[in-house]
């Protein structure tokens, strides 16, 4: 697997070094210190595979960087590594298409489980963030418990429409699903459509947060490009 490091602090970008050597051994981890840099290395190398993205980058941008990267390579995941933690730019990032938002006041082992998460095809949210009482209304929530009031088929989602949100909870695009599941792009629409009425929510970004917080546990989705 290859990654890329785009952050202008060199004491961040060894200590993820070793984080990812020892979550990924045999990883080639590439670094970048700024945008210019970044896209010199992903243009050497377009099969890398997660990038782990600092949004205050000198010479750009942040959030451009990653709608670009999202625009030109669908099938590469983002992560957005940040000193910012409002609620407004992590759901901002999320919408952009980033598959996780890791605060780097993070500890050590949150980094870890949350690059964990990752590896496996999820998305990571702060759990601040899943926690606002704003975001309580899109879904019930069952207090100090780990099952979920209700199940996907009790809301009315098909097997189908699961393996769509499935590949939707990865930060892929309605392009990449059809691909996946050989389905034409009218078809995984309509499935998006059903998804977010069914889980009383109005975009992708808020769909993640329900499936969380529901604690659902998805199929494995067909594979992905």
């Amino acid at each position: 697997m290859k990654i890329l490091l785009v952050d202008d602090h060199a004491l961040i970008r060894d200590a993820l070094q070793g984080l990812l050597k020892k979550l990924q051994r045999g990883a080639t981890v590439f670094e970048a210190s700024d945008n210019r840099q970044a896209m010199e290395t992903i243009a050497s190398h377009p099969d890398i595979g997660l990038v782990l993205l600092d949004l205050n980058l000198p010479d750009r941008d942040g959030f451009s960087v990653l709608a670009e990267l999202r625009e030109r390579f669908p099938a590469m995941a983002i992560v957005v590594l940040s000193a910012v933690q409002e609620r407004a730019k992590v759901l901002k990032a999320l919408d952009l298409g980033a598959v996780g938002y890791i605060p780097k006041s993070a500890r050590r082992e949150v980094m870890m489980s949350a690059l964990k998460l990752v590896f496996a095809g999820g998305v990571y949210i702060p759990p601040e963030i899943l926690a606002r009482e704003e975001l309580s209304h899109t879904v019930a929530i069952t207090p100090n418990s780990d099952r979920p009031i209700v199940s996907p088929s009790e809301v009315g989602l098909s097997g189908r429409q699961l393996e769509v949100l499935a590949l939707l909870m990865q930060g892929k695009n309605n392009k990449i699903i059809c691909r996946s599941l050989g389905l034409a792009e009218p078809t995984v629409k309509n499935h998006v459509t059903a998804i977010l009425k069914a889980l009383k929510v109005t975009n992708r970004t808020e769909a993640v947060i329900a499936v969380n917080e529901l604690g659902w546990k998805l199929p494995v989705a067909a594979k992905t490009v």
